[in-house]
């Protein structure tokens, strides 16, 4: 979790004076606009009502859903929020990770420009001046958070505490989430946007002109940095075939072969051994009649 600078632990103070919030839950909610690439929040606090949803446009839905003045004033400090980390470099992302509701229609594109306040502090008496809210990373670090060696990706979004970056020119694609990073290769894939169940830890989709594809799907390349090895293919091993050895009855012998030939065909159909493989070992064994 990023730290507030002096001078953003000042503005969240601020505004949660104004709200008549604690400066922990105003925080909370910051990090849930933060997370909704400003544009949308999902949160849990008490002091909201529990838990709760917010968009941008005027859309927001509360635990106590029929308290509507606590609405208006969420609704009111999360507006003030989005507008807040509008100008903040490096808070919002872009990209189109957006979001769907149990099976409707109803999404939100985490892109664009925002107008207000931005990194402007702001008490009763108005804005006072731009300020940094959050200490940026140390010297000689880009604060990026997908596998190192990756740089420049072709789009970048959050949602609900996960975020991915695409990376279209190796075919790449990062996921953050519960706190581990997870690199996927995109195969073929042409992907044109991302989107999840509105719930924290929903799957993940993307578009691509294969149609709706989950991520879940492609090959996994690392873990927190640590290659994945592929599984080995199952290999199964030849058919034991015992000796030729000389059989003064023959009929024996040629019974055995026959015998052999059949659990040759049994493996066949089983899929163990392909259609080259057992016609090898029969010939090999008809060879010995």
């Amino acid at each position: 979790m990023r730290q507030l600078t002096p001078e953003g632990q000042q503005v969240i103070n601020n505004i949660a004076q104004r709200y008549n919030f604690s400066p922990d839950a105003v925080f909370s909610m910051l990090q849930s606009v933060i997370n909704g690439n400003g544009s949308m929040a999902q949160f849990s606090h008490p002091e909201f009502g529990g838990s709760g949803q917010w968009m941008k446009g005027g859309m927001i839905m509360l635990g106590d859903m029929f308290n509507n003045g606590l609405k208006n004033t969420v609704g009111g400090l999360c507006q003030e929020l989005s507008n807040l980390i509008a100008n903040q470099p490096g808070l919002i992302q872009s990209g189109s990770f957006q979001s769907q509701n149990q099976g409707t229609q109803q999404q939100s594109n985490f892109a664009g420009n925002y107008s207000g306040t931005g990194g402007q502090q702001q008490n009763s008496s108005g804005p006072i001046g731009p300020v940094s809210l959050f200490v940026p990373p140390p010297a000689g670090s880009s604060g990026d958070w997908w596998p190192t060696g990756l740089q420049f990706p072709n789009s970048t979004g959050a949602q609900n505490n996960v975020r991915y970056a695409y990376f279209a020119t190796i075919r790449r694609l990062a996921i953050e989430a519960n706190g581990h990073v997870t690199l996927y290769d995109t195969l073929d894939h042409q992907i044109g946007g991302f989107s999840q169940q509105q719930s924290v830890g929903g799957s993940i989709t993307f578009t691509s002109q294969y149609g709706l594809v989950d991520v879940n799907s492609l090959p996994i390349i690392s873990i927190d940095n640590v290659p994945v090895q592929k599984q080995d293919e199952f290999q199964p091993e030849p058919f034991p075939i015992q000796p030729n050895i000389v059989n003064t009855q023959g009929v024996n012998q040629e019974a055995d072969i026959f015998a052999a030939i059949e659990k040759l065909a049994n493996l066949k159909d089983k899929g163990i051994l392909t259609d080259e493989e057992f016609s090898a070992k029969k010939a090999e064994l008809l060879a010995r009649l």
